[in-house]
Formats: structure tokens, C-alpha cells, sequence
């Protein structure tokens, strides 16, 4: 089975690259996040003639997460349980489903803005929803995994240049120990071998040509179970899709799993 992540920065105006990915790499489940649509605007259609069922979580704004899946959508949630409200409700940025027998959450952590910012510490106590989320679904047999962009770089090796992000959100102590805590739940960071360079960065800024330099992070994560981790054979970060005009910001994740 292939599961994948991606950050599509909207699906309106990434809807070919999207598709044409789909029909290449021919996940057998994909976790989608930043749409920037509602779920009436999701282009299922689209997805369904290429054989995958879609589980949204829009409401038009700039968050929004899917799981689209060629295996199946059980049980399927749409929001974090106890998830805390901002600016006056829960925004959307959680769904998951059971594919083929694997548990999957999609996850668009808060970006956080600045440290100090209410966001920021909304981000905190969001990240805190999600490890009690993680903790009532993480023990059994059944391959469970927490895939998506959690606008955090794990540790100091996954962004290009520690000293250009000090004092910002990303790489505080506090977002990094809210990652721990989740992690301590039985989950364990998959790490995706890099295409090209030594690391495998997700995540590379529009600008100042952050991508041909290689100025990147690593933001989007696969945090599996036991199960889930002794099933991976290959995971790797698709770097082609970073490429080329009209390209998401984010380079899609991809496991291999052998169930």
C-alpha cells in the first residue's frame, strides 16, 4: 500500500499538477491539506474518475483537509475532537478515515503566525487536542498514522539554516516539545530519504529562490504506530513535484508500506 501527504496550497489552482500526480505515483491513499476550499468545491468528480473516494474538510477559507483513497473510507471524522475554537469556531483542519485496514488522520497544524501571537498559543493547545486524539487510536494491531503538515521542524537539522529562524514560530521549544509529547504516545517519526542533497526537506519558500538553493524544512510529517512503522519498506520525499511552474510550495511525502 502507498500512502502519501501533501500541502497543495490550494487544490483550485493545483487541481492538473494534482491530478497528473494521482495518475504517476498512484497512491493508494493520499492526505491533502491547505485546499482553500470548501467541501462543496472539492473536486471530487475529478478524483472519483481516477478511481479515488474523497472524505472533505472545508469550509472555503485558507485551511481545509482530505483524504482521498482507492482502498476504502471507514469511520471516517471530520474535525479534531475537543479541538479548541479560534476567532469564534473550530477551523478546518483534521479528517480521517480507516483505508484498507490502515487508520489515517489528515492534519493542517496551525501555522502560528509569530510567538506571542494568540495563534501561537492556539497552535499549542491544538497540538494538544491532537496527542489526546492520538492516544485513544494509537494502541492495537491496527496500522495507525498521523500524516500532514504540522508547521514544525522536528529538530534543527531540518531546516536549511537554524540562525535565520530565530525567535520565530516552527522552531520554538514549546512547538517542539508539543511534538515530543505526541510522539511519546506511541508514535515514531518516519523519516522520508531526501531525492537529491542530504535531507529531505518538505517545505521551500516561493522566494529568494528557496528551492533551486535548497533552503528548505522539513514541516510535513508521517508520525506512525508500531504497526504502521513495521510495515514501511521506502518512504521518500517527491521532490519532482516541488519543480515546474504552478507547483504547491510542498513536496509531497510518500511510504510504501507491506502489509
Amino acid at each position: 500500500m502507498r500512502i502519501a501527504t501533501w500541502n497543495v496550497n490550494s487544490v483550485g489552482a493545483r487541481l492538473p499538477r494534482l491530478l497528473e500526480w494521482l495518475e504517476s505515483s498512484a497512491p493508494d491513499v493520499l492526505c491533502l491539506q491547505e485546499l482553500k476550499c470548501s467541501a462543496e468545491a472539492f473536486p471530487a468528480a475529478e478524483v472519483k474518475a481516477l478511481g479515488y473516494e474523497s472524505l472533505v474538510n472545508g469550509d472555503g477559507r485558507w485551511n481545509g483537509v482530505a483524504v482521498l483513497s482507492r482502498v476504502g473510507l471507514a469511520d471516517t471524522v471530520t474535525g479534531l475532537p475537543e479541538g479548541p475554537a479560534y476567532d469564534g469556531g473550530q477551523e478546518s483542519r483534521a479528517a480521517a478515515a480507516t483505508c484498507g485496514g490502515v487508520r489515517v488522520w489528515s492534519v493542517y497544524v496551525p501555522n502560528g503566525r509569530e510567538v506571542g501571537h494568540p495563534h501561537y498559543d492556539y497552535k499549542l493547545q491544538w497540538l494538544e487536542a491532537l496527542r489526546l486524539t492520538a492516544r485513544h487510536e494509537v494502541s492495537g494491531d491496527v496500522p495507525f498514522a498521523i500524516l500532514g503538515d504540522y508547521n514544525i521542524a522536528p529538530t534543527d537539522e531540518d531546516v536549511y539554516d537554524r540562525s535565520v529562524f530565530e525567535g520565530s514560530t516552527h522552531v520554538t521549544e514549546p512547538e517542539r516539545a508539543a511534538l515530543k509529547a505526541l510522539r511519546e504516545e506511541g508514535l515514531s517519526d518516519v523519516m522520508p530519504r531526501p531525492l537529491k542533497y542530504d535531507h529531505p526537506y518538505t517545505y521551500w519558500d516561493y522566494r529568494q529562490l528557496c528551492f533551486p538553493k535548497n533552503r528548505g524544512m522539513r514541516i510535513d510529517l508521517v508520525y506512525g504506530n508500531a504497526p504502521f512503522e513495521a510495515a514501511v519498506k521506502d518512504a521518500y520525499v517527491d521532490r519532482e513535484a516541488r519543480k515546474g511552474k504552478g507547483a504547491s510550495d510542498h513536496a509531497p511525502v510518500v511510504v510504501d508500506l507491506e502489509l
